[in-house]
């Protein structure tokens, strides 16, 4: 019995080191074992034998959420499973319910990626990317990569019900009396892009004119529109923005270190206005309504061109108003 009790023993030690080892390499294969919980997640089995791939995360939400989208989608096409990183996970996670589970980052440390650029829009390369440990790098804004699975898209992008319930209280009480109410999301993109657009590729941000005549388009059509602006640059909007007709509600708190609020208002619209960047394309693009969207924002000779295509930014079925380019053609023909 004390025999037995002691082999039992040795076993259970055994059991242990071998439930918590971390990593090994033997023949460039990497075999990593995890128990418990990482995030809430359930227990994650990573025997990195099998090709696993996951995407370096940027800074702003909705570059996040473009990719998080194709390396959901990429990944899918290829046949092979994906995992996020925790600094995408930690912001993503907050505000949806994303089902990617997460590489600890402490395994993605130990492991030699093939980092691998992809552009801003679908290419058939992308159909058969080979690599055991791949890292997709950009930040790619283009639904040419995911609309074939869109309702799997919007199952990703899906809000806590915390976050839903506050957006949609939110707006209810801004209708008041009013009934038959469309929500209109309205974001107004303009921080570093007021000098980044003239400056660096040639074109402009979203001005008064523009907005204007994308809310009348929604006025005409609709009985009872009510205009929820985010923004920023919210000093801008209330200036420039004409509330006089009292269907102009200036909401947003545009803090960008904690976007989930204003997204989730956007969200929570029936159709949206936007103008430039990936925040106001992810906003449209969940609500699925009407879109309106500034087009043309640059020179034709701009080489931001070169890693953007309007047909591949927005959905055919959106709506392009282009911008008004005099100010940079002007700047344009003075240095001549």
């Amino acid at each position: 019995m004390k025999v037995h009790l002691s082999t039992m023993g040795i076993i259970s030690v055994m059991s242990t080191i071998v439930i918590f080892s971390y990593f090994y390499y033997f023949n460039k294969r990497l075999a990593v074992t995890f128990t418990g919980s990482y995030y809430g997640e359930r227990s994650t089995n990573f025997l990195l034998d099998t090709v696993i791939w996951t995407a370096h995360p940027s800074s702003r939400l909705g570059n996040k959420m473009g990719e998080y989208a194709v390396l959901y989608a990429l990944a899918k096409i290829n046949g092979h499973k994906a995992y996020v990183l925790p600094e995408m996970h930690n912001e993503l996670g907050k505000i949806f319910k994303i089902s990617l589970p997460v590489i600890p980052q402490e395994v993605a440390d130990s492991i030699n990626w093939r980092r691998y650029t992809i552009k801003d829009w679908m290419s058939p390369e992308y159909f058969n990317i080979s690599g055991q440990y791949v890292k997709l790098f950009g930040t790619p804004c283009s639904w040419t990569f995911y609309h074939h699975i869109r309702d799997e898209i919007l199952q990703e992008f899906t809000f806590h019900d915390s976050i839903k319930n506050e957006a949609n209280s939110y707006l209810e009480r801004l209708r008041r009396h009013k009934v038959n109410v469309t929500y209109i999301g309205v974001h107004v993109r303009r921080g570093d892009y007021v000098s980044v657009m003239p400056k660096e590729r040639k074109g402009v941000v979203a001005d008064k004119n523009y907005l204007q005549k994308a809310m009348d388009y929604f006025r005409q059509k609709y009985d009872n529109p009510l205009f929820v602006v985010t923004s920023n640059g919210m000093d801008w909007c209330k200036k420039n923005i004409n509330d006089s007709l009292g269907d102009v509600y200036f909401v947003g708190d545009g803090k960008e270190g904690s976007p989930a609020r204003d997204f989730a208002l956007l969200a929570h619209c029936n159709h949206t206005i936007m103008t430039i960047g990936t925040f106001g394309y992810w906003a449209a693009y969940l609500v699925g309504g009407e879109t309106i969207y500034l087009t043309n924002f640059t020179l034709p000779d701009s080489s931001y061109l070169k890693i953007f295509k309007y047909e591949a930014a927005f959905l055919p079925e959106w709506i392009g108003i282009p911008a008004d380019l005099s100010l940079v053609m002007g700047k344009q023909e003075g240095a001549l």
